[in-house]
């Protein structure tokens, strides 16, 4: 065992943000990790504690304090084994989940947590240079024929589980490389797709197939599918973005966060789009708080905007977690990212009240100030008296969620039962009102974590596998 109590002796170091001069110049990823010395010594700040919070706040459970001390001895490839056995993609939550584990970390109660989310970037891209990450070849195969819909991070995590385990597995992706929301939802500089990429080709090398630019229940029925395949998987994520009711929405130069940062995404790699949406030289109003509206932010900067501002409808997050969000639940922080940082100009408790343009085309926002009171048991956004100013914009990007699944298509096709907000109807073992159809992710559970969807594909792939076999030799928390 290593030392449990090198929270005394080491501060918390984290990885490095390139410069920003440098950073908004370029797609690449923000972030310059630490050299393993260093983090050897961040891992001697876990304390091994004998109930493991840790663990508790990952929801994928990963033995946390396990590889944090053979990461503390430098026995790497312990390390990544240990980390092996409960994730799938450590290479993707490392860079892109806001680290549960790291708000439920016992050493947090009165100091700066242990640095998960970096040590488990450090085991897994060491591993990846050592060449110990394999593909899964099953020993034997079991006849079973499996189709997934959707390679977002829950379609991967249910196919590596599912082909891992001996059953033929071709993963459907109505886009034209796979990844989903990795792949065109999150920015380069966030998550590089040379790392995805890296990913899938092992995928492939163990078996699966990956069919892209083919959309179910489109391009191939879905009742065609479930007469070939034994079962069929839809993780097609929560696709239907929120709109914004305001006047002036039908005005150009408006558009969805999630087309315009997968229409950058294209454009660096030379795919094909059908038009360009680009903030180079324009004002850009992001609406929505969220991280979605924060990649728009580092994509406008890129881009070469003239001025970014950001609106959210509500009340601006405590800095710090404070009495109403006790240790060892996930706090609700004001998170100012790399994005933040670059330049853009942040409102709380504004609502969009009108877009006004200009020969069709976008060019104004009148803002209002609100306040939220409470009516009838619930809160209310309430204008503010004098509130009202307006901002020159040339770019409208509306980052406020998704509501659900497409219905049209695969839901419509397969005539799935949907749950009162939309999504996929489905019981606790991911099974729908269709015998052989399950469904995963945030198809079934709403928009939400990478770290959840690849739990949800890794627990679907269990049900599959059971109902395929009698029985599973899957793992799940």
């Amino acid at each position: 065992m290593g030392t449990n109590t090198g929270f005394k002796t080491y501060d918390r170091q984290n990885f490095k943000l390139r410069p920003k001069s440098q950073r908004v110049k370029d797609d690449n990823e923000v972030y310059k990790p630490l050299n393993e010395d260093v983090m050897i010594e961040q891992a001697k700040r876990c304390m091994g504690c004998g109930t493991t919070f840790c663990s508790w706040g990952c929801p994928l459970g990963n033995l946390i304090s396990y590889w944090n001390d053979f990461s503390q001895q430098g026995k790497w490839a312990e390390a990544y084994e240990v980390l092996s056995r409960t994730s799938n993609f450590p290479e993707f939550t490392s860079r892109v989940c806001p680290a549960l584990c790291e708000a439920a970390c016992v050493l947090g109660v009165n100091r700066e947590p242990v640095s998960i989310r970096e040590i488990e970037y450090t085991i897994i891209e060491h591993a990846f240079k050592e060449g110990w990450v394999k593909p899964r070849r099953p020993k034997t195969r079991t006849g079973k024929r499996v189709a997934v819909v959707g390679s977002g991070p829950s379609g991967l995590a249910a196919a590596d589980e599912l082909n891992a385990v001996g059953h033929e597995v071709v993963v459907f992706e109505r886009n034209l490389e796979p990844g989903g929301l990795l792949r065109y939802g999150i920015p380069n500089f966030k998550l590089e797709k040379s790392v995805i990429d890296r990913r899938v080709d092992l995928m492939k090398a163990a078996g699966i197939t990956f069919i892209t630019n083919t959309a179910v229940g489109k391009d191939v029925a879905a009742t065609a599918l479930l007469e070939e395949f034994d079962a069929l998987v839809l993780t097609g994520g929560s696709t239907l973005p929120r709109d914004l009711k305001t006047a002036g929405r039908d005005l150009e130069g408006i558009h969805f966060a999630v087309d315009y940062l997968e229409n950058h995404t294209k454009r660096i790699y030379e795919l094909p789009t059908e038009s360009t949406i680009d903030a180079n030289g324009k004002n850009v109003l992001v609406i929505g708080g969220g991280d979605t509206g924060s990649d728009c932010i580092g994509t406008a900067n890129r881009q070469g905007a003239k001025k970014v501002y950001q609106v959210e409808i509500l009340p601006k997050a405590p800095d710090v977690r404070d009495d109403s969000q006790p240790w060892p639940i996930y706090p609700k922080l004001n998170k100012v990212t790399s994005s933040h940082k670059e330049g853009c100009e942040q409102f709380w408790e504004v609502n969009t009240k009108e877009l006004i343009g200009e020969n069709g085309v976008v060019k104004k926002a009148i803002l209002e100030k609100i306040e939220w009171v409470e009516e009838e048991g619930r809160m209310v956004p309430k204008p503010v008296d004098d509130g009202q100013f307006e901002v020159e914009v040339d770019l409208v990007l509306l980052a406020m969620g998704f509501l659900s699944p497409e219905h049209n298509g695969v839901v419509k096709d397969l005539g799935l039962a949907l749950d009162a907000r939309g999504n996929v109807m489905s019981n606790e073992r991911h099974e729908t009102n269709v015998k052989g159809v399950f469904a995963a992710g945030d198809m079934a559970r709403g928009q939400s974590l990478v770290v959840r969807a690849i739990k949800e594909g890794r627990t679907a792939a269990k049900y599959i596998d059971e109902y395929l076999m009698s029985e599973s030799y899957i793992r799940t928390l």
